[in-house]
């Protein structure tokens, strides 16, 4: 497989960005300013054996518990 990227910027919209790296999965998120698109594909490929390697679940756990942390210190509603 191979490394391969789009940043694409259609009117006043954000830059969307794509990133495939080389073990075929796929990246996308939006950025305001052309450079941190052009680094966010930089930071992928750099940690592709990290994001490979890493539990995505526990990560998304984690994610899910840090904002439910976040929301109860703000006065939130939590989530269920």
């Amino acid at each position: 497989m191979s490394r391969d990227f789009k940043i694409i910027k259609k009117g006043d919209e954000w830059y969307h960005v794509v990133v495939t790296d080389s073990y075929g999965n796929e990246y996308d998120n939006y950025f305001e300013f052309a450079h941190e698109a052009s680094d966010w594909v930089n930071h992928i490929w750099s940690h592709e054996d990290w994001f490979n390697s890493a539990n995505s679940q526990e990560l998304l756990y984690n994610a899910i518990k840090q904002c439910k942390e976040m929301d109860e210190k703000a006065g939130r509603r939590a989530i269920l």
